[in-house]
């Protein structure tokens, strides 16, 4: 009986990482798609109603805003449903106490909380050509749950993997160091998402220069939403300087082949960026360009999670020293020396 056990958790243990991986891929797709609905405006599509679109399950008639909103519902509840799997199979795969347990359980609540916030937004009407003040405060804590949604999905994907758990205490000047930075994207991400929607709503289609823009956003008749517009590049350049001492602040307190091989994506990655930021600006903020350099963030977010992981887990012993550490401990234990699992 314990052996049948040791093989099918061994199998639902492979099962559970390549969920973890997809889950995170997906939702990758479904934050760029949601973008989609702000960028052309549909996020009214189905009026103030949710979680019902227009009062009914199956509109009638649907209108083209209507079929992106709803689109946007449908594989939002897709990613919901990949959460609670990766919770069900998590609790399958791994024995207990184990932390990729922690990482779905997480990764789930942040998803029900990305679709109360979705919902709060529709249902105050801070959709499609709202300037409520409200539309932005809304904007940015979901892009910063949004952000935190992928962290925890990366670590359920890497704990179910058989990455190490995360030491928290006693890291010194690597762990602040480290969640200073994480802290600074999130608040980053949050004020890019104000801007994206001031570009959405305020940006002229005329000759304006950068200069004569920001006038405008300081302007008395200016909203709030315009005038912090212009602190999204300022936070960029300040959040980039910090990341790029960062990486060498862990290169020289955490050396390992990791802690380099991410810092340097990490710095690839803030260069790419930076050139999308004065290109999104430069171009007067097409859809396109929007969405490239929402991409661009996402993945920034997740080399950095990537690089604190790497980090903090440098003096953390092996899976193979530690049973708890591997979804497939449990076959690790019960194999006779000398045999293949």
């Amino acid at each position: 009986m314990s052996k049948t056990l040791t093989v099918t958790r061994a199998g639902a243990g492979a099962w559970l990482s390549r969920l973890a991986w997809g889950a995170l891929a997906y939702n990758i797709l479904v934050i760029l798609w949601g973008a989609v609905v702000r960028i052309t405006g549909a996020g009214a599509g189905c009026g103030e109603h949710w979680p019902l679109c227009n009062g009914v399950v199956v509109p009638q008639d649907p209108t083209l805003h209507t079929i992106i909103e709803l689109s946007h519902r449908l594989t939002s509840s897709l990613s919901g449903l990949l959460a609670i799997a990766l919770v069900v199979l998590a609790f399958r795969a791994t024995p207990k106490g184990h932390i990729a347990r922690l990482g779905a359980v997480l990764s789930l609540g942040l998803i029900i909380l990305e679709g109360l916030v979705g919902g709060v937004q529709v249902l105050l009407g801070l959709t499609a050509d709202s300037t409520d003040p409200a539309r932005g405060l809304v904007q940015g804590i979901h892009l910063a749950n949004t952000f935190l949604l992928l962290g925890a999905l990366l670590l359920t994907a890497l704990w179910a993997s058989g990455g190490p758990r995360l030491k928290l205490r006693k890291q010194g000047a690597a762990g602040w160091a480290s969640f200073a930075g994480l802290g600074l994207l999130l608040v980053l991400g949050a004020a890019g998402a104000v801007t994206a929607l001031g570009d959405l709503l305020f940006l002229p289609a005329d000759g304006s220069t950068p200069i004569s823009t920001v006038k405008r956003d300081f302007a008395a008749t200016a909203t709030i939403i315009e005038n912090l517009r212009v602190l999204h590049p300022m936070l960029a350049i300040l959040t980039s300087a910090y990341l790029v001492w960062l990486g060498l602040l862990l290169r020289r307190v955490r050396p390992s082949a990791e802690v380099n091989r991410w810092s340097l994506v990490l710095w690839g990655l803030l260069g790419a960026q930076m050139v999308a930021g004065f290109a999104n600006i430069s171009l007067k903020a097409p859809g396109w360009m929007q969405l490239t350099h929402l991409l661009l963030a996402c993945i920034m977010w997740l080399a950095t999670v990537m690089l604190t992981y790497r980090a903090l887990t440098a003096l953390s012993v092996s899976p193979a020293a530690n049973p708890i550490l591997s979804p497939l401990s449990d076959t690790a234990r019960t194999t006779p020396k000398g045999r293949n699992a």
